[in-house]
């Protein structure tokens, strides 16, 4: 049922938790020995806490709250954080390298609104309170495109529920691939709830990223085709 996930609170235990799969790759290439150390050191001091207070976790200076899952090796994350220094910046990646990747951008360029989650993107979701998200970026998102593996996809109507709970009236989605077949599944899903609406008013709104969407190390170097760029917006009141 549309909505059914919004009955669940940022602390109720959600069904699928304890026996859902993450899938992708968790491990990559031999992580160098300065890598392991950031992970022993940096990534204790930035982890991010599921089910705490959010705005504990951050100074006192954030005022908003923005999540990226997925983020690769972290580009787009340390560029909103250094563009928007009273946002607080989460990023969720199971994926080992690039936590890695990241941590050492951020012992180069030290960024305290930034806080990593190094596993599924869900967890945090779910543990978050209502209405408590600024910005939600979900950016080349493995696309499972076989058939059988869409179920994988991140963007579920399930998902939706729950990112529309823990979104701000107003609050901003973003959503970008290459895959031809993703974005026709994306795009009807996120047509047909009814907590979001999109942004665009012409060909040029989806074709170009926004002034403050960079590009990520993705897009130059292992990109499909061409990129389709989503902004919907949750909307302050919803329909029936």
């Amino acid at each position: 049922m549309l909505f059914k996930a919004l009955m669940n609170g940022p602390n109720s235990t959600h069904p699928d938790r304890n026996r859902r799969k993450l899938y992708g790759r968790r491990k990559g290439p031999k992580l160098s020995g300065r890598q392991a150390d950031l992970r022993q050191t940096l990534l204790a001091e930035l982890a991010w806490r599921v089910g705490e207070d959010p705005f504990s976790q951050f100074p006192n200076t954030v005022q908003e709250i923005w999540l990226e899952v997925g983020f690769g090796a972290g580009e787009h994350l340390v560029w909103q954080a250094t563009h928007h220094p009273h946002v607080g910046l989460i990023g969720a990646e199971p994926y080992e390298m690039g936590v890695a990747k990241l941590l050492t951008k951020l012992e180069e360029t030290p960024l305290n609104t930034v806080r990593i989650h190094e596993g599924d993107g869900r967890d945090i979701i779910e543990a978050l309170p209502d209405s408590s998200l600024g910005r939600f970026f979900l950016l080349f998102p493995d696309p499972w495109p076989k058939t059988r593996h869409h179920k994988r996809r991140f963007l579920q109507m399930e998902m939706l529920d729950q990112l529309a709970r823990v979104l701000k009236p107003g609050a901003e989605l973003r959503f970008a691939t290459d895959d031809k077949s993703y974005l026709p599944y994306a795009l009807e899903r996120l047509m047909a709830h009814p907590a979001f609406e999109w942004l665009a008013e012409g060909p040029s709104d989806w074709k170009t990223r926004h002034l403050d969407w960079p590009p990520t190390r993705y897009e130059t170097k292992a990109i499909k085709g061409p990129p389709t760029f989503l902004r919907f917006r949750r909307r302050t009141r919803l329909s029936s």
